[in-house]
This record gives structure tokens, C-alpha cells and sequence, in this order.
């Protein structure tokens, strides 16, 4: 099966693509859509009757990430007020409570960071997995990433034979497809077109 990734700004432009797509035959089934607004995902669902794309479960990546940061900010709220302490004389006898406090703020940061760091990576996961299922190779679909994290809506269009990429791919274009060096910085390609092989 190949598929056809491309980036546009606006949702409204993802669903007259969709419908174009749509009324020349492409399936419901083989045409997806990723964007970060649940709200215009939503809409846009129910306005095409396309399914929108579930990004893969971001995993242990995001709960690590939101641990050390949920640390380090204990750490910064902590580590200071423990060498005030520790600076003026008459209050030197708080220093091992205050040692405490820089410890029990570390696991209390450590907890909260990872629960807040797991909630936020599973809002919409993972898009560089679900492209990277798809073929697209990891550079492009890194960038495509960033395009959803920008407001950019990804529309995908699939085709078991791969007879019909080409039209796919020249709808998208005709339709206002962005160029991912224009949305996210540096690239080369309007859109992708991929096979399973990522060629």
C-alpha cells in the first residue's frame, strides 16, 4: 500500500481536499487526517466522515521528560531557600529541615512531573511513529511532526495498488498543500509520497 502525506494550514483546506479526494473515488477508509485542535478535529470529522489519524501512544519518553522536569523545578524552588539557610548564622539549626524539604520536594516533583508528563503525552501521541508505520522516512516525518505541532493539518491519502498516488498527490497540491520548508523550516518536498519500502 501506498500513501500520500501532505501538509496544510487550515482545516477548511483539509476538507475541501478530503471531499475532492472523496468524489474521485478514494474510500473513506483509505483517507486520514492528524491535527492538534481537538475541536476542529472533531468538526472536521463529522463535516467529511473521515476518520482522524491516531497518533501513537507517546510512551515512557514523555512520563521521563516530565520527571526530570518536574525535578528540576523542585530543585530551583528548594536549593535556594536551603542556602539562605545555610548563609546566615542564626538560622543554621533549620539546615537539616531543610535538607528535608529539598528531598521531599525532589520525589514530590518526580511524582507530579511524571503524571502530568504521561497525561500530556497522551493527548495525541506519537505522529513520527504513525507516519514512520507508513513509510514516511524519519527526516520528513519529524518535520511533518513539527507541522501538527505548528496548527498544520496532516491529510493522508491511501491506495492498496498504488495506481493513484499520483492523482492523490496532485489534488493535494492543487488544493493548497504547503511546503514543509515553508511551515516548519528547510525542507524540500510539497508533500510525500510513499510506499511501504519509504520510496
Amino acid at each position: 500500500m501506498e500513501s500520500v502525506v501532505a501538509l496544510f494550514r487550515e482545516p477548511s483546506q483539509a476538507k475541501v481536499v478530503l471531499e475532492a479526494l472523496k468524489s474521485r473515488g478514494f474510500a473513506r477508509d483509505h483517507l486520514g487526517f492528524a491535527l492538534t485542535d481537538s475541536v476542529a478535529e472533531d468538526d472536521l470529522a463529522q463535516s467529511t466522515g473521515v476518520s482522524p489519524e491516531a497518533g501513537a501512544p507517546a510512551g515512557s519518553s514523555s512520563v521521563i521528560k516530565g520527571a526530570i522536569g518536574g525535578v528540576l523545578a523542585s530543585l530551583v524552588l528548594t536549593v535556594p531557600i536551603w542556602l539562605l539557610i545555610l548563609a546566615f548564622p542564626v538560622t543554621r539549626i533549620y539546615q537539616e529541615g531543610g535538607l528535608l524539604g529539598i528531598m521531599y520536594g525532589a520525589i514530590g516533583g518526580l511524582f507530579l512531573g511524571g503524571m502530568f508528563g504521561s497525561l500530556a503525552g497522551s493527548d495525541h501521541g506519537d505522529y513520527v511513529k504513525l507516519l514512520r508505520r507508513m513509510g514516511v522516512p524519519p527526516v520528513q516525518a519529524e518535520r511533518f511532526n513539527e507541522g501538527i505541532g505548528q496548527g498544520h493539518v496532516i491529510v493522508i491519502a491511501r491506495d492498496d495498488s498504488g495506481a493513484r498516488v499520483d492523482e492523490a498527490l496532485s489534488l493535494m497540491r492543487q488544493h493548497g498543500a504547503v511546503r514543509l520548508d515553508d511551515a516548519v523550516g528547510g525542507g524540500r518536498m510539497q508533500s510525500e509520497r510513499v510506499g511501504q519500502s519509504g520510496h
